[in-house]
């Protein structure tokens, strides 16, 4: 998923997605406030938190859409919606690439209080509620002969050159279809300091015709195709009848003991669904219900 879900990269250690410092002084912590007034202005419990007036995120540097230290993503401007509705005065990150052992620096060392973007299920965070869910997606030029296609299984796919993430839960579908013998597969750990995102990538190779098809997390495939201008139709792997599921509700991920400060952040996404909901179709985002329906507004 990113780049995929957090739990690719941890999990895979996110398909990857498949993904405690020292308390404080005692003399700092009687600058922080009582947890009833932490509570008031809507900080979670102080205790729990590294600051309870700055929203300290963790997240990779370098990994669009979803972060980047110019605070491009859409994660980004996620981190600064949390920071406006809880009270906090600014957000810092704490940087740190998503591979394995992401949490473990990060957010388990208490560098930091929140990733703003994890896979729901993952038992190395504390989830919140879901503020989005989304889905691998098939990505194909218009008028490609592949109109009408809705899963892996479709007949014309066959033969195709089809791009694909190495052990991502596409790989498996495709594989039991036969389509890997043709597939031109991408690398999963990648350093994008140093070179393009494989959705950039594959969109690119597609665009040149050096692919005829890709099979991509949602998120990347939606903004990829709208940062090139690239005019493709991305159909949501919704309608799988076998192998790994296609679909993933992303949460926020806190500390296990973070037990106020998750209820703070459900009520925040709560309350500010709408608002979540446009700054992730301004990335071009395919959203998707419970019911697997599209959400576009």
């Amino acid at each position: 998923m990113p780049k995929h879900p957090v739990w690719v990269d941890d999990m895979i250690g996110r398909d990857a997605l498949k993904l405690r410092l020292v308390l404080p002084m005692l003399g700092a912590l009687a600058l922080l406030p009582s947890n009833a007034q932490a509570q008031d202005a809507g900080l979670g419990a102080a205790g729990e938190l590294v600051d309870p007036d700055i929203l300290r995120v963790c997240a990779d540097p370098s990994n669009m859409p979803f972060t980047d230290e110019s605070g491009e993503g859409f994660e980004n401007r996620l981190a600064e919606l949390v920071a406006a509705k809880t009270g906090r005065k600014s957000v810092a990150y704490t940087w740190f690439p998503v591979v394995a052992g992401f949490v473990r620096n990060t957010l388990a060392a208490n560098r930091c209080d929140i990733i703003m973007g994890y896979a729901q299920g993952d038992e190395l965070v504390q989830n919140t509620n879901a503020y989005y869910r989304s889905s691998y997606v098939l990505v194909h030029p218009k008028g490609n002969g592949m109109e009408g296609v809705e899963t892996i299984e479709d007949p014309k796919l066959t033969g195709k050159r089809i791009g694909v993430v190495e052990s991502t839960p596409p790989t498996a579908n495709m594989a039991a279809n036969k389509l890997m013998r043709t597939a031109k597969i991408y690398p999963l750990a990648v350093d994008t300091r140093l070179t393009p995102s494989m959705g950039e990538v594959m969109i690119k190779d597609m665009l040149a015709g050096k692919i005829d098809a890709a099979v991509m997390w949602g998120p990347m495939a939606g903004y990829y195709a709208k940062q090139l201008g690239a005019d493709l139709t991305i159909v949501p792997l919704v309608k799988e009848k076998t192998g790994s599921r296609m679909s993933y509700r992303i949460t926020m991920g806190v500390r296990p003991s973070d037990q106020e400060w998750k209820r703070t952040l459900n009520r925040v996404i709560r309350e500010n669904q709408a608002e979540i909901n446009r700054i992730l179709l301004d990335y071009n985002v395919p959203l998707i219900d419970e019911h697997d329906n599209p959400i576009t507004q």
